[in-house]
């Protein structure tokens, strides 16, 4: 998409928490039990996705949390919110906002629940 609304923020979070819970479930646990029971297998390697997850919703420093903060205060704008975003997450690997987003008070997360 090239632009995404909060609706499809929520969307995406959610499939990338379904997808860490599937990953935890099909894979984690599923080859720990493997090594526990000495069954011969191959190490099936897949990607975590728990750092976009904390980028979203990790208590005080997620994407949600940095937004009920501001909901609280008085006089928040898009803009102001948007620039929260960016002296808070900007460090975050999959947080992006380029010089044009920053313009028209945008920002990216990389991620992808597949």
């Amino acid at each position: 998409f090239e632009v995404n609304s909060f609706e499809q923020l929520c969307i995406n979070y959610t499939n990338e928490a379904l997808q860490q819970q599937f990953n935890r479930y099909v894979f984690k646990l599923e080859q720990q039990e493997y090594e526990r029971e000495g069954i011969m297998w191959k190490f099936i390697s897949f990607p975590d996705n728990q750092d976009v997850l904390d980028l979203i919703d990790q208590k005080h420093t997620g994407i949600l949390a940095l937004l009920d903060e501001q909901c609280i205060l008085p006089r928040t704008t898009d803009t102001k919110l948007c620039r929260y975003f960016y002296a808070r997450c900007d460090r975050h690997a999959r947080f992006s906002a380029t010089s044009a987003q920053r313009v028209d008070h945008v920002f990216s997360i990389e991620h992808y629940a597949g």
